[in-house]
């Protein structure tokens, strides 16, 4: 009986005893592509297209889509009303982006039914996805590029005439998209501005007359100028027009 309580007590004795510290193992981080080999190397050329397209996204989103026009129109729009920082650069960019997501909505269907299912399917590599994909890309493009800024530009590349629209090659398509975009901004931009001009010179006529040169013409238009826009309902009229360009 007292071997048994003897044995009792050294193991608990034993158990109470400070376990020692296991020392912390270093987190492993393992990349498996799914292939051994020589397919190894053709997974790790897709995996850096993936990448380099997805770091190029932005420029795409400016250059290629509608952003641009729509950007500058805004800007053209806060500087003819002359509230400086009002609506400020992210609300304008904010809008923008909304604008150009509505607008891209049929590119971006057609995209999503002519490459991305087809490649979720595996029916496409990615060589032919990102072909496939940039096919209604540059339908949208070429309905608004003008003939002019395409001839240039081919003429610049001196590369030989397409024989039709389609077979332009994106890099030359892409500046002359941007410089037609520029354009129609620039055109709309002089359109909103008449409007604010014809209130600054009447309102400088008019503290002109009244011999109330020190005043800034400006800080007194400027409501006048607020006021237009809202019973017109400038907002309405403006993105109606913008979104009617592009259809």
């Amino acid at each position: 009986m007292k071997r048994v309580i003897l044995l009792i007590l050294s193991s608990g004795w034993l158990l109470a005893q400070p376990q020692p510290p296991v020392s912390p193992t270093s987190p492993t981080i393992a990349i498996d592509l799914g292939a051994t080999g020589t397919d190894v190397a053709a997974n790790s050329v897709q995996l850096f297209l993936i990448i380099t397209v997805l770091s190029i996204l932005p420029s795409i989103l400016i250059m290629a889509t509608s952003f641009t026009r729509i950007a500058i129109v805004f800007h053209f729009l806060r500087q003819a009303l002359g509230t400086q920082n009002v609506p400020s650069n992210q609300i304008l960019v904010g809008i923008s982006l909304i604008l150009t997501f509505y607008i891209m909505s049929p590119t971006l269907k057609a995209i999503k039914k002519e490459a991305y299912d087809p490649m979720i399917r595996n029916e496409l590599t990615i060589a032919e996805t990102l072909a496939a994909a940039a096919t209604p890309l540059k339908r949208f493009m070429l309905e608004h590029t003008r003939e002019k800024d395409l001839a240039l530009f081919i003429h610049l590349s001196k590369s030989p005439k397409p024989q039709t629209r389609m077979e332009v090659p994106i890099e030359v398509l892409t500046p002359a998209f941007v410089i037609s975009e520029l354009k129609t901004a620039f055109e709309l931009g002089f359109l909103i501005f008449l409007p604010f001009l014809i209130v600054d010179l009447v309102v400088a006529s008019i503290l002109l007359a009244m011999g109330m040169m020190m005043l800034p013409p400006i800080m007194i238009s400027l409501p006048f100028k607020i006021l237009l826009f809202v019973m017109v309902d400038g907002w309405h009229l403006l993105v109606g027009s913008l979104v009617q360009s592009f259809f």
